[in-house]
């Protein structure tokens, strides 16, 4: 079952299981990361990968294609200047300079719909290359 975007012409939908898998790592801090992919065929994004919350930034970057994009939601923990436990979720637009200008054209115009169905992302990150997503970005965007 997937949800339909009321614009048919411009038509990317968004899979159930995206907006579950955000709302889990949301929520319930079941998931570290989720990273998300159009698929083609069904017109949609769709659930690519989810991180154990174990897992680290490191086990993210790795899981991310190095020559395809992407759309990522990060759940970062750190602890503030007060040394209180915070956590900021990031919106990561991966969009590598060696991709396909196809992937590229499609993940641009869709990125606003998409990102719009996950309500509570704190963060947005450009990314088109991985230094422009590095652990230090976010550490100075949450802070």
């Amino acid at each position: 079952m997937s949800f339909r975007m009321p614009n048919a012409s411009s038509g990317m939908g968004v899979a159930e299981q995206s907006k579950s898998s955000f709302l889990e790592l949301q929520r319930k801090k079941v998931h570290r990361y989720v990273i998300f992919k159009i698929d083609d065929k069904k017109n949609e994004v769709v659930v690519e990968k989810t991180g154990a919350p174990g897992e680290n930034y490191d086990d993210f970057t790795a899981a991310m294609p190095e020559n395809d994009c992407r759309y990522a939601v990060y759940d970062y923990d750190f602890v503030n200047e007060d040394n209180c436990q915070k956590s900021k979720i990031f919106f990561i637009a991966w969009s590598p300079s060696v991709a396909r200008i196809r992937a590229k054209v499609l993940y641009a115009t869709s990125k606003e719909r998409f990102r719009r169905e996950l309500d509570g992302i704190h963060y947005e990150i450009q990314a088109t290359d991985p230094t422009e997503m590095d652990l230090e970005v976010l550490r100075e965007r949450a802070n």
